[in-house]
């Protein structure tokens, strides 16, 4: 069986180091905040191009808390509308909802699945005061479109960037182009923890200042509470991890690109879809085909042990958990019904990949 992805081949590099992390941090015994949340912190705002990264708990709880920090500067109130794509994954509109403000959700490219500008300009009201696309897949975007309509319009403009770690333009990476970013170190994220971890990304001083004290019980210093916060710190030991990992993403991410450019010269099917080349600004944390049999496509390649996903089978609109919703969104609807996820990771050889090539174009 070739396996969507196959963690342990993607961890078992790191080890040692792991190890040695955990006998350190048991040897110190701090575990919460220490040496190594603020090592992380330093390397990935560098790595990012901003000034703050902010560890906390999970990707989700990243995106919350950056919403939560403008509406403690007062840049957002309750009500106010934020844009979004109706294609992602839940937790993009569960973050606008839990800090108390409105997703508004807006169709995609048909052609990169990300945030159609087009489209965004149709749903601004004048209750709309933030964008936030999410850079689907590992690949960025339109960031350049979407900045020049959230300036023009004062809006904030906030990345969801939980799948697209070192996705980059012209040496710009995800997690700057905006006012702040969510990123998820998830386990199966580009850079992944061995558990949940996030991080806010940013360059606003205030910003990063208050999401610190939020974080952490609404407190900046010990036992003294100025605001009502939340627990949501990035744990000592995910930390570590992710301190082993970060050095190598850029040439993990290159593998992964060499996997795409491999699938993408490769797949020669009538009624398979190869998703665009979009060079540096794609790290390929998903490759998604899509085809109008992808459920014959789908079980073809399993009983050819090949193990694939979909990403996401039921549109946002249609989800239980966000009902009401009376609004009809054609192009999420048509992509959640033909999208295919293909196993990508930087362990993957290139006999693996030649397999899921055959099969594909066997079909």
């Amino acid at each position: 069986m070739i396996r969507f992805l196959d963690l342990q081949k993607v961890n078992a590099p790191y080890a040692d180091a792991f190890r040695r992390k955990m006998d350190a941090a048991l040897e110190k015994g701090w575990f919460i905040l220490g040496d190594e949340v603020k090592q992380f912190e330093t390397d990935f705002a560098a790595y990012c191009g901003v000034k703050h990264c902010i560890g906390v708990g999970n990707g989700l709880d990243a995106l919350s808390l950056i919403f939560r920090g403008y509406i403690e500067l007062g840049k957002l109130s309750s009500g106010d509308e934020v844009i979004v794509p109706a294609n992602t994954f839940i937790a993009t509109v569960l973050a606008v909802r839990e800090a108390g403000l409105t997703p508004i959700l807006c169709e995609p490219d048909p052609q990169t699945f990300n945030l159609d500008p087009r489209e965004v300009l149709k749903r601004l009201t004048p209750k709309t005061k933030a964008l936030m696309p999410v850079h689907l897949y590992g690949c960025l975007a339109d960031v350049n479109a979407l900045a020049e309509i959230a300036s023009n319009h004062g809006l904030l403009f906030i990345e969801d960037a939980a799948q697209a770690h070192g996705a980059s333009i012209e040496g710009k990476r995800a997690g700057s182009f905006g006012d702040a970013a969510g990123f998820s170190f998830y386990p199966g994220k580009n850079l992944g923890a061995l558990g949940d971890a996030g991080a806010i990304t940013t360059s606003d001083d205030a910003l990063a200042g208050v999401v610190r004290a939020l974080r952490n019980y609404g407190s900046s210093r010990k036992y003294h509470h100025d605001r009502v916060g939340v627990n949501s710190r990035l744990d000592e030991l995910q930390a570590a991890f992710l301190n082993c990992k970060l050095g190598n993403l850029n040439a993990e991410n290159e593998r992964r690109r060499e996997i795409a450019r491999m699938y993408r010269n490769s797949i020669k099917h009538p009624e398979v879809t190869i998703p665009i080349d979009s060079g540096e600004s794609h790290v390929y944390h998903l490759f998604v085909i899509r085809s109008p049999r992808r459920d014959e496509l789908q079980q073809h390649l399993e009983n050819n042990g090949i193990e694939t996903l979909i990403h996401y089978p039921l549109p946002l609109h249609r989800q239980p958990a966000l009902q009401p919703m009376n609004e009809t969104f054609s192009i999420s609807e048509e992509l959640s019904s033909q999208v295919l996820s293909l196993p990508m990771s930087p362990v993957m050889t290139h006999d693996e990949v030649a397999k899921v090539i055959d099969a594909i174009n066997r079909f």
